[in-house]
């Protein structure tokens, strides 16, 4: 691919726009539908669970939000008493290929090799290691060694946009060359069950997938307009990972679906009174598919349409909530279709905090 060279380019990296050039999707082979995870679910753990939790079970699971998912599994028997040593090493392994093939195929889609990278921010949640995956990813694709490096985590579903906040700074501080920005996770690396409506809900709806956008300097690809954040830590028990015996437990309060509706509300709004902007301005919504209540809250209270929310339905029918990646996902979609030359698009995070992030994006 030919690089075009913006007229008004600066030889200032710090005044230089910073655009997202390609964003590319990855999830591993195996597949489970919604039917066969609940009739596992049943078989292994039904005498665990109470009467109301059962009938819970099986409601959560024929809701048509969701059709199937995948898993960095080669059976979901493989889940069963899982040892923690072969759970971080299933998480490693997965978590690096997966980065490994997101990130050739978004330089690929630009014309570019491993050579032009001059940074790589990666963000997860779903496993602790270190080094961490970063060093990995130095080995396994040759990148070079002095590049810019950082590991985010503790972001939960919302880590993609404090990711690219990241990896835009980074590459104003480059001289040339892309950033990488990663979200990996493995979130079956974090399977529990037992009598509790947090886990019965992760296990309806939780997956694993990798995205990888490539920043750059140049005329081609969104622009990254602006962003916002915002961090209520009042809410933090009400969506979080907590510790028992050691291994990491989802723990979702029912009353998400309004904390953070609310919350969103509040962030889209800092976002766009920073360019004089209105929810009717924005044509492309990339939005988090936190679940189906959650999509449905946002919706009432942000005031978007069905259509709106087309492209984060089918990412959740299709491939569940994959916490952090999920929204490049959605992304990734919107920008297969097409997004016209001026048209303003958000993209909208949300997770463990509870944090909410949004980002202003234009083509």
């Amino acid at each position: 691919m030919k690089i075009l060279k913006d007229e008004n380019f600066s030889s200032n990296p710090a005044q230089r726009k910073v655009r997202i050039a390609s964003v590319r999707v990855a999830k591993p082979p195996f597949i489970v539908t919604q039917e066969q995870a609940k009739t596992f679910l049943l078989k292994h753990y039904s005498d665990k669970l109470s009467s109301k939790n059962l009938a819970v079970l099986r409601k959560i699971f024929a809701h048509p939000s969701i059709s199937r998912r995948h898993l960095a599994i080669e059976s979901l028997e493989c889940l069963i008493n899982e040892h923690p040593d072969s759970r971080i090493a299933r998480f490693t392994h997965w978590a690096v290929d997966l980065s490994s093939q997101v990130i050739d195929k978004a330089l690929t889609q630009v014309g570019l090799t491993i050579d032009a990278v001059s940074g790589l921010v990666v963000n997860t949640c779903t496993g602790y290691i270190c080094p961490g995956i970063s060093t990995y990813l130095i080995e396994k694709l040759g990148l070079s060694k002095q590049i810019l490096v950082y590991d985010l985590v503790g972001s939960g579903c919302g880590g993609a946009v404090p990711n690219l906040q990241m990896a835009e700074s980074m590459m104003r501080r480059v001289d040339d060359g892309v950033i990488l920005s990663i979200s990996v996770e493995i979130c079956s690396a974090t399977f529990q069950m037992d009598d509790n409506l947090s886990l019965i809900v992760s296990n309806a709806i939780f997956a694993d997938g990798a995205s990888a956008s490539v920043l750059w300097q140049h005329p081609e690809g969104l622009e990254l307009v602006a962003s916002a954040s915002r961090y209520d830590p009042k809410y933090r028990d009400d969506i979080r990972y907590i510790y028992k015996n050691g291994q990491l437990h989802n723990q979702l309060s029912v009353f998400l679906p309004e904390f953070v509706s609310k919350m969103v509300a509040k962030v889209v709004t800092d976002l766009l009174k920073t360019r004089g902007l209105r929810i009717e301005n924005i044509k492309h919504w990339a939005i988090h598919p936190g679940g189906e209540k959650v999509i449905n809250a946002i919706k009432s209270e942000i005031g978007l349409s069905d259509s709106q929310l087309q492209v984060t339905r089918d990412v959740l029918a299709r491939y569940g909530n994959m916490s952090s990646p999920t929204v490049l996902f959605v992304l990734h979609e919107i920008l297969e279709k097409g997004i016209a030359p001026g048209d303003w698009c958000i993209m909208v995070t949300f997770g463990a905090g509870l944090c909410a992030h949004a980002m202003l994006l234009r083509k």
